[in-house]
């Protein structure tokens, strides 16, 4: 049986409008009715074709016609018939947004960045997903489709939810967000392996002869591309690269593997692939009588709201989720408009917040801190 949505196909917030009060009190519309357009004509003297094309912003309608028509609209708070413009103007300003169902903040954020970039002229509707495969993809985009969608985004950080997208038809306008992907769509990504590289030189520019790295899991692409990031950096600095610890976003799997390097003397410096692991990490640290930032410095990566709350406040990287949000609704709406073609890969770039984390190894000199980079 086919993966169907946790919870079912659900309008984004702002898609119901609620009944107002007209000009005199009066409630808006005749008779109780919802206002159409023929009272909006009445009241503002015009024809029913006038008030169409101030709703279209046609050109050729007198400025004080214009705004006759648009104060009689405020009056009767009355709202076009979405359906009845669909039919004529073949399109709906609706948009579908595919996600996983995940408490992580960066598909949340994500989603979420979607869903403020899109609100002054698009109504979403999205689908939470327990899974991302083939089948749940596919039933989801057609119960879109039912939807009149104009196109469709998917939150798609995990290989599963790439592989599906490669089965989706060709001629639906569809943006990836979260990924790199083969498939002929465009993506629009965080640049991962750009911030953790960032994150490893800066540790090797304080000092530490290596930095160790506690990754997401393996089948998630923001972990595997952090991973490269950072063996990139070591290898162009020339640093030994040390075995990667596997961890799984959570505080726990950073408390375990901070457990494990809180044993080793030669650690130093560690960047972790996001702050609850890093939050974990520390915790372990501590215990073991491993001082953050004394002893090892720390770095995570996502900048969640409470990182500047750790103790230390932790360094780390950020990502732009509002930027993500408007570079994958502008890719979309492009997309839309050409119609079917080669994707190309967008990428936003992350910065490197700078914090208490982070210092030179002991027994170095510390440098005085630097702005964000």
């Amino acid at each position: 049986m086919a993966s169907s949505p946790r919870n079912p196909v659900r309008p984004s917030q702002g898609g119901q409008a609620r009944a107002k009060v007209g000009a005199g009190g009066r409630r808006a519309g005749t008779l109780g009715r919802p206002p159409v357009m023929a009272d909006v004509a009445q009241l503002a003297g015009v024809s029913h074709q006038t008030v169409s094309r101030v709703l279209n912003d046609h050109p050729n309608v007198r400025q004080d016609t214009r705004e006759k028509v648009l104060d009689a609209i405020r009056q009767l708070a009355y709202r076009p018939n979405a359906a009845a413009r669909a039919l004529v103007t073949r399109r709906t300003h609706t948009l579908g947004v595919i996600g996983i169902d995940s408490p992580l903040y960066g598909p949340a954020m994500m989603l979420n960045g979607i869903e403020r970039a899109a609100q002054h002229g698009y109504f979403v509707v999205i689908a939470s997903l327990p899974a991302l495969d083939r089948r749940s993809m596919l039933d989801t985009v057609d119960r879109f489709l039912g939807h009149s969608v104009e196109g469709i985004i998917v939150i798609a950080p995990q290989t599963s939810a790439v592989a599906a997208l490669s089965h989706v038809p060709a001629d639906l306008p569809l943006i990836a967000v979260g990924c790199e992907t083969r498939a002929p769509l465009t993506s629009v990504a965080v640049d991962n392996a750009d911030g953790a590289g960032r994150a490893t030189r800066y540790l090797l520019s304080l000092g530490h002869e290596t930095v160790h790295h506690v990754a997401g899991p393996a089948s998630w692409l923001d972990a595997r591309e952090r991973v490269g990031g950072w063996r990139a950096a070591l290898h162009g600095a020339g640093a030994r690269e040390p075995d990667v610890v596997a961890g799984d976003w959570s505080a726990r799997s950073g408390y375990e593997a901070g457990q494990e390097l809180a044993r080793m003397d030669d650690v130093t410096a560690v960047f972790c692939g996001n702050d609850t692991m890093a939050l974990g990490l520390v915790r372990a640290l501590t215990e073991h009588g491993r001082r953050v930032p004394d002893d090892v410095s720390v770095v995570g990566f996502d900048d969640v709201p409470e990182a500047g709350y750790f103790l230390p406040p932790l360094t780390t990287v950020r990502q732009d989720f509002g930027e993500l949000g408007r570079q994958a609704l502008g890719a979309l709406v492009d997309r839309i408009a050409a119609g079917p073609g080669m994707g190309t890969h967008l990428k936003v770039t992350p910065e490197l917040t700078l914090r208490a984390s982070a210092a030179p190894p002991p027994g170095a000199a510390r440098p005085r801190r630097g702005p964000r980079t």
